[in-house]
């Protein structure tokens, strides 16, 4: 049985530190006022890598966002696309997932 209570706080925690992580970026990202070509040129390679890692922290929290809206609505565990349940397992490594092993493949 899946305990929501644990679920929700461990989901929260995460969106919370995603949220610190992506200000941390930004605020990276808007440090860098290099008039070296060679500096700037190393700092957009860091950028690149930064904004990569922003772009993924924003998918995961709109994951993490649709995944509290489902417990909300008691769909949560609850394969989106078959409607089978989620095997705890997969929630304990993916807990904002919306799909079964099987339909996620």
């Amino acid at each position: 049985m899946i305990d929501l209570a644990i679920r929700r706080d461990s989901l929260v925690k995460r969106l919370a530190s995603l949220d610190e992580k992506l200000h941390q970026i930004e605020e990276e990202l808007e440090s860098h006022q290099s008039k070296d070509w060679e500096e700037m040129a190393t700092e957009r390679e860091g950028d690149e890598v930064l904004e990569g890692m922003g772009v993924s922290g924003q998918h995961e929290i709109r994951m993490i966002k649709a995944a509290l809206q489902r417990m909300d609505e008691g769909e949560y565990g609850t394969c989106m696309k078959c409607g089978d349940d989620i095997s705890e397992d997969r929630l304990d490594v993916l807990p904002w997932t919306p799909f079964c092993r099987k339909c996620a493949t």
